[in-house]
């Protein structure tokens, strides 16, 4: 298979092809075994409607998916989402979260299709997403927004899966 970006794009289109038709569903699923797996999370989207949430992440899969191919464009579309994640509170414990939770649905919703070669395929691109978009969150100006959740991070604690974090969550 063809590698771009050290990526198995091939892989990653055909098994995203197999899941796509279920894509309202799996991602009302992810943010389900999220906010199960990673209760600390669910404050992050407190003043957020889960419709357009969920529609914005199937978006942002899909628009991934198709630009696999054109690595400078997508590029820049994941630094500036990196960009906008800070404003949102993302932490870079939560892309882990993240990560590992849409593995678990996207093998949940590929069923039989879902091999070690795709698993791989996935988990490396995911890894590659969130270099990029913490490459693009170092880059992201502090604003009133983000400076006053700075200010409340330090008073909270939480947990991100094994690892321990005093970071808004």
């Amino acid at each position: 298979m063809k590698k771009e970006l050290g990526l198995d794009i091939t892989r990653l289109e055909k098994s995203f092809a197999l899941v796509a038709p279920k894509g309202e569903a799996l991602v009302a699923r992810f943010y389900e075994r999220l906010f199960e797996r990673y209760p600390v999370v669910k404050p992050l989207f407190k003043n957020v409607s889960m419709d357009a949430q969920r529609k914005s992440l199937l978006g942002a899969l899909v628009l991934t998916i198709k630009h696999l191919r054109k690595p400078e464009k997508l590029a820049s579309v994941l630094r500036q989402l990196g960009q906008r994640h800070v404003g949102y509170g993302a932490k870079p414990a939560h892309y882990d979260a993240v990560a590992e939770t849409l593995l678990a649905v996207l093998q949940e919703f590929a069923g039989k299709a879902w091999t070690t070669s795709v698993h791989r395929a996935w988990k490396e691109a995911l890894g590659t997403i969130k270099t990029v978009m913490l490459e693009g969150a170092k880059t992201s100006k502090p604003t009133a927004r983000t400076s006053q959740k700075g200010a409340i991070a330090g008073r909270k604690e939480g947990k991100i899966g094994r690892a321990s974090c005093r970071e808004r969550v």
